[in-house]
């Protein structure tokens, strides 16, 4: 057994579900613009739901300057094409209607603030480390109401690094001021999660809500279906 001086938690569809929120947001706005211009509203999402995730599957620490503001203006610009409308003034209206409507779609899964309370009554630091941008996480954290809770919140650009790099989890361990044999990395993506966390010699909880079969590579220490199962395998790490 080791002992587990801090927890590092990725954030979407770790702490909330974050899948959700985005493709609820991405609903509201296809409905809004088939109403007006008569296009399939479905086509719309799913055209848009392919742009985001594409964007953030390719991102590279190289883009972590960029304004996202921008990126999802030419996301929804780029969906809009696919159903024939090409229209700059609404791709930037979608752009804005999508960041609003996601706001109110954000919650916590259920039982993840009671996760992170008993482990700070255990006495462990609590580290928030996300490949997001700061121009809508910070936002994100705070509407969430969970900012309180961690001891350090670490979100790609500010540190000019992305999961799966272990650099970044090293980093994290290092500003915590735990030794990575005693850190934990709790998240819901094996690529980005996982892997780094178990290349920088940390604690492993793969997060797997949606079933996934074990991809290639060294296996997390316990798995999980359930954040709430986390304070048990931490206790027994």
């Amino acid at each position: 057994m080791r002992k587990i001086d801090a927890v590092l938690f990725d954030l979407d569809d770790t702490l909330h579900d974050d899948t959700a929120a985005y493709q609820n947001a991405a609903q509201e706005v296809a409905r809004e613009v088939a109403a007006e211009h008569g296009i399939d509203a479905l086509a719309l999402k799913a055209a848009y739901v392919s742009e985001a995730e594409g964007f953030w599957h390719r991102l590279t620490a190289d883009q972590l300057k960029t304004k996202l503001a921008n990126v999802r203006a030419r996301m929804w610009g780029a969906a809009l094409l696919t159903v024939g409308l090409k229209d700059d003034a609404l791709a930037e209206r979608s752009a804005n209607n999508y960041n609003l409507y996601r706001k109110k779609h954000l919650m916590l899964f259920p039982g993840a603030r009671d996760v992170l309370r008993r482990l700070r009554d255990r006495g462990m630091k609590l580290g928030l480390l996300t490949n997001g941008f700061s121009e809508t996480h910070r936002e994100k954290i705070a509407l969430l109401q969970i900012g309180e809770l961690f001891d350090a919140i670490f979100i790609a650009d500010e540190v000019g690094m992305l999961k799966p790099d272990p650099l970044l989890f090293a980093h994290a361990c290092r500003a915590m001021g735990v030794s990575p044999m005693h850190a934990a990395m709790v998240g819901d993506r094996y690529d980005r999660d996982i892997r780094g966390a178990l290349e920088a010699g940390i604690y492993t909880v793969w997060l797997n809500l949606r079933e996934e079969p074990m991809p290639q590579g060294k296996p997390p220490h316990a798995i999980c279906s359930s954040i709430v199962e986390v304070p048990g395998i931490l206790e027994n790490a």
